[in-house]
């Protein structure tokens, strides 16, 4: 059976995986990425962002928190499955492709939620400096994506896959009787 695939999501994995890099690359060469050090001219802007989370900021890098960094090693994870769905889905056409293609969408989702889970539970340690249209603009705004169109992803391939999955079985049961012992 051919792999069925989606322009939004195909696109959204390709268009993400710049993004996701970017973002890898400034927590991973912190201080010399934040505002202030020698290759901060990358990450422009980062420094007003490296303000309203505290977690991309100074207050995190100086407390040693591990979070930024455990988060961008997952990003490695889940964008090397993104590239593998784009690969396994358009080049190779193999079957499990829209498997690999919801792992990488529940991945994403799921560090989002547990991302602004952390906030909710350590009273917004974080981000509750901020005022609330900053906060809307620079934090919901623009963190909520990576909420919804992977949760769009899981919805839209999961339905694939059960289909996928009841088809199997259905040939599955008609193409030999059971034996009982």
């Amino acid at each position: 059976m051919p792999v069925k695939t989606y322009t939004w999501i195909s696109l959204w994995f390709l268009l993400t995986t710049p993004i996701i890099a970017w973002d890898i690359g400034y927590c991973f060469m912190r201080p010399r990425s934040m505002e202030g050090g020698d290759l901060h001219w990358f990450w422009v802007p980062y420094g007003k962002y490296q303000t309203i989370d505290y977690v991309y900021g100074v207050p995190a890098f100086e407390k040693g928190d591990g979070f930024p960094n455990a988060q961008s090693l997952l990003n490695i994870v889940e964008t090397s499955m993104n590239l593998i769905y784009l690969y396994t889905a358009h080049i190779t056409a193999w079957p499990p492709a829209s498997l690999v293609g919801f792992t990488a969408a529940a991945l994403t989702l799921s560090k989002t939620l547990l991302y602004w889970a952390q906030e909710y539970y350590c009273n917004f340690c974080a981000i509750g400096h901020n005022s609330l249209g900053d906060l809307i603009k620079y934090y919901i705004l623009s963190n909520s994506s990576w909420v919804i169109v992977p949760a769009l992803i899981i919805m839209r391939l999961g339905k694939d896959l059960i289909a996928d999955l009841n088809l199997a079985h259905q040939v599955s049961a008609t193409a030999a009787p059971r034996k009982i012992c």
